[in-house]
This record gives structure tokens, sequence and C-alpha cells, in this order.
């Protein structure tokens, strides 16, 4: 049944995905984004939408980052490791293009997660933030801890891959999704972080949230 329940969320996702593509590319930039996900109709009749779980991981200035510190706020979330070999470094590439455009907006934040975190300490990702020119997590954290709850915010939250796999280069595998998540921990929408056309409707779309 959990499988179920994922594949249509996820064919939610899809779908949702494809519909953003059509309307960016008719030249619409009025179109309401989706809320993607899993979703249900509770006891009093209200639409419960799927939502980030609750979380606690440690950022790369060894701060405690929790759901209470993205409360209200915009932010995009995605899955990588230091030492990926494959589209790691796109990924961060693009999203400096993210970070540069919205670094001094106090409502907008980058969850930046490692499913490598027995290598990927405070002290690794802080080094590895600062070489891509990110001074401090007031905007771009940069995140570690437990590797399952990491792996189980991936795949059941963010709807992502994110996992161990020896027979994947580097032993991770995992996708370059980009999540952009509103202000109440919804997902509404879902990028390839290495497209540069993907990130373009991102950053198309993020000032869609931060106006409401």
């Amino acid at each position: 049944m959990k499988l179920i329940r994922f594949l249509l969320g996820f064919g939610v996702i899809v779908v949702a995905i494809s519909a953003c593509s059509s309307g960016s590319e008719s030249g619409s930039s009025a179109i309401e984004l989706p809320i993607l996900g899993e979703r249900y109709v509770d006891d009093n009749q209200d639409t419960v939408y799927h939502q980030i779980a609750e979380f606690s991981f440690i950022n790369q200035m060894g701060d405690t980052i929790t759901n209470a510190d993205v409360e209200g706020k915009i932010y995009v979330a995605d899955f990588f490791f230091t030492t990926c070999p494959t589209i790691c470094p796109i990924m961060k590439k693009e999203m400096l293009r993210v970070y540069e455009q919205y670094k001094d907006n106090p409502d907008f934040v980058i969850l930046s997660h490692s499913i490598d975190p027995t290598h990927d300490t405070q002290k690794v990702l802080r080094d590895y933030a600062e070489k891509l020119g990110v001074e401090d997590a007031q905007t771009w954290n940069f995140l570690t801890g437990d590797q399952e709850k990491i792996f189980e915010i991936g795949q059941t939250s963010y709807l992502t891959t994110a996992m161990a796999d020896q027979l994947e280069p580097g032993g991770f595998l995992h996708t370059g999704a980009f999540a952009l998540v509103d202000g109440q921990g919804r997902i509404r929408g879902v990028y390839d972080g290495t497209k540069s056309d993907q990130v373009d409707r991102l950053l198309n779309d993020i000032p869609k949230l931060l106006k409401k």
C-alpha cells in the first residue's frame, strides 16, 4: 500500500512538471503552481496535502536546522554528496544561480542534504560551501545527520531517490531533482537540477510563491 501511495504521488509530480512546462512554453506567467504529492479529505471535508515531515539536521556552521527554521519561508531542497563524481558538480553550479539571485531575500532558503554523512561532516560541508563561495548559512544550508533519516525524508517527503548503491559511481544513487517548497511545507514544483532550462523555470517560479 505504501508503494502504491508513493507511485500515485510520484505520478502527480510527473503530470505537474509536464503541465508547468507547457504553461511556460506558451508564455503564460500567471499559472498557479500545483501542490504536488498525495492528498486526502479529512473528517471535516478539508483537503490535507502532502507535506515535508519533521526533520532535524546539522548545517555547515554546526547549527541544528529543523522545520521551524523554514516555517513560512520558500525553500529549494536537493540531495547530493561532496565526493560525487557525476551529477553533483553540475547541480551545485546550477544551484549557485539560484543562490546568487535570492541570497539577499530573508524569506528564501536552500537546503542541500548530504546522503554521505559519514564522510560529509560539518567541517567537510563548511569547506565545500566556502569553495563554492558560500561564506555563511544565512541562505544556503548544507545538511548532514543520520543517514537513514536523510534517505527517508528524501524518498518519502521530497519524493526523490536518495539511497546507498555500491553499483553506482561514488556508492550512492540519487536524482538531480530540485524541489520547490512553500511556507507550509508543501512541494510546489520539481525541477531537473542538471538542466539549465529547468533551473530557469525554477527561477521563474520562485517569485510566484514569494509574493504570497
